[in-house]
């Protein structure tokens, strides 16, 4: 995320956007020291690009379900 600009809105985001800025958060919390300001703000975009990325997951699953007519099945484990 550079920081001479602000971040695009989370409500505008595409699912691939979202969750390569949220793969980025994860790899700043992990791998630098932050102050606790800085660290709470990217925890916080990071919990809003999570419900994001759910948020796109459902309205996809629903149009796969109504394009499928509901008979979604899901993934059988093999035994």
């Amino acid at each position: 995320m550079p920081k001479s600009s602000a971040p695009k809105s989370v409500e505008n985001l595409s699912y691939e956007e979202a969750f390569a800025e949220l793969e980025k958060i994860v790899a700043a919390l992990e791998g630098e020291q932050k102050s606790l300001d800085e660290s709470m703000s990217l925890y916080e975009r990071g919990q809003a690009l999570v419900k994001r990325c759910a948020e796109l997951l459902d309205q996809a699953e629903l149009k796969v379900r109504q394009l499928s007519g509901n008979e979604l099945t899901g993934f059988e484990e093999a035994e």
